[in-house]
């Protein structure tokens, strides 16, 4: 028992002073933290960039050939186990964890951003939209939820079938052995996961506070200071510790049932109020293309040209969605027991991809469509406030302010859900793995995540965490390649 309770504090020690000593650099010394993060992120995209984009296929590939295999049919659970959640709850939480957040912050800015600046292309032209919509599905579409499946899988198989701690660590069993995953390597696992989860939403709850602020700004002229930003945050922060503290039954499901209905009211709206004729024309030709070049643009890279476009989107979102990884597949597993592998699949990558794509449709479409009002420099001028861009891109199109309104509501529901998943899943990747952590453990936390993206935002320099952590998750890649590798050694002891 006390060896358990001695990783427990090591973990949850070591993982808070790194987090800290981190933000403290990126505060006290914002300049160096930036240079250094910049050049690590460099060196790792250029260097690299081979190695995200054949493991994100990787992911892909094995996920789909996991769901139609012999072992589709394994329950993550004992074989009679049920599964807790609805399927809407459950697509619910698990689509507000994983990136609800994002698409509200990118639905428009991305698409834009593309069609004017297309790497190789006329921008403004029929080929640079064509090519907008398609690589903001690829971002946003089967990739990062495949990614996220790997870990949440195995985790799920090893925490409900097999009765380990719901760690990071506890995958790696079949290939370390237990006394392995107990010691330093498997403390380095957790702590590793728990860096990540820290960085990423604090960068994610600095950058969304500043969107909200704008929305606030634009409905009600509400000024984008510094002490306004530090209220949102203050505000936010109480609700989401709330929900956390409230659990998943309670808090964090009927938030994430609130979410699912707010963000299809504006997507709905988006359709009917916007180019609706192009919009299912957008998604009917994307879709085509999307699947027509997968193969291709998954492994996609210049030899002898130009990588820039290509390090600073694609490759930065690889990088991204798999710092996201370890956060965001650890809740997904939790709120996975009793469901079948094939599927967890279905709904961790089909119906969360599909959704995202229909998103992109509707809200890319809206900004592109705007081309012939404000011409090709207002849409750029449009691309470079990506926080700003969503409501300028509504002021062109009917009942503005209500769709302005809902998608400010949205912002902070989607923001509170992916904070307090968070906090969840720090609590557990702390406390030994325990699906139920203590409420202490996920109040200090949650304050642990909010001060950093206030110290953060102060002191400019939420994009070096953002470029840090992305940096920092490298090593995922290999951690989460050797989780197929495991997970594949473990299935094939089942007696099917």
């Amino acid at each position: 028992m006390n060896n358990k309770k001695g990783k427990n504090n090591t973990v949850f020690y070591i993982s808070l002073i790194i987090s800290v000593l981190v933000v403290l650099w990126g505060i006290v010394a914002k300049t160096s933290f930036a240079n250094f993060a910049n050049t690590l992120l460099d060196f790792l995209t250029t260097n690299f960039g081979w190695s995200y984009l054949i493991s994100m296929l990787v992911f892909v590939i094995f996920a789909i050939i996991l769901a139609f295999s012999k072992y589709g049919n394994i329950k993550l659970g004992a074989d009679d186990s049920k599964p807790e959640y609805s399927n809407a709850s459950w697509f619910a939480m698990l689509f507000g964890a994983g990136m609800g957040i994002g698409l509200v912050f990118w639905g428009v800015a991305e698409p834009i951003s593309h069609f004017v600046n297309p790497p190789g292309l006329e921008p403004g032209s029929v080929e640079a939209a064509n090519f907008a919509m398609k690589s903001s599905f690829m971002h946003w579409g089967f990739h990062p939820w495949a990614n996220y499946s790997i870990i949440g899988l195995a985790l799920a198989y090893f925490q409900f079938r097999k009765d380990k701690p719901g760690l990071i660590s506890s995958i790696f069993i079949p290939l370390l052995g237990e006394e392995k995953v107990n010691g330093p390597i498997g403390k380095l696992i957790d702590i590793l996961a728990v860096f990540a989860t820290v960085a990423g939403v604090a960068t994610s709850l600095g950058l969304g506070t500043l969107q909200i602020n704008s929305g606030l700004n634009y409905l009600f002229n509400v000024p984008e200071t510094r002490l306004i930003q530090v209220g949102i945050i203050v505000v936010i922060t109480v609700l989401f510790i709330w929900t956390a503290v409230s659990g998943i039954d309670k808090g964090i499901k009927i938030l994430g049932d609130i979410n699912l209905y707010l963000a299809f009211l504006l997507l709905g709206l988006v359709i009917i109020l916007g180019p609706t004729l192009k919009i299912i024309n957008t998604f009917t030709n994307g879709v085509g293309q999307y699947i027509n070049d997968f193969i291709r643009d998954s492994l996609s890279i210049n030899v002898f040209g130009d990588n820039s476009w290509l390090n600073g989107w694609r490759i930065f979102y690889w990088a991204w969605w798999i710092a996201w990884a370890p956060f965001v597949g650890t809740f997904i597993a939790r709120i996975s027991k009793g469901r079948t592998i094939r599927e967890f699949i279905g709904g961790v990558i089909l119906a969360p991809a599909l959704a995202s794509i229909i998103w992109f449709s509707a809200f890319g479409t809206m900004g592109v469509n705007l081309i012939d009002k404000v011409g090709l420099e207002g849409l750029s001028m449009a691309a470079k406030a990506p926080e700003t861009a969503l409501f300028q891109v509504f002021n062109y199109y009917p009942l503005s302010s209500i769709l302005s309104l809902i998608t400010v509501v949205l912002l902070s529901t989607f923001f509170i859900t992916s904070a307090n998943s968070a906090t969840f899943v720090l609590g557990m990747l702390t406390s030994e793995g325990n699906l139920n952590p203590s409420n202490n453990k996920k109040i200090l936390w949650g304050v642990v995540q909010s001060l950093l993206a206030t110290s953060l935002l102060l002191s400019g320099g939420l994009e070096a965490l953002q470029t840090a952590s992305v940096a920092a998750a490298f090593p995922f890649i290999f951690v989460m390649l050797f989780a197929i590798v495991s997970l594949m050694k473990a299935l094939r002891e089942e007696k099917i």
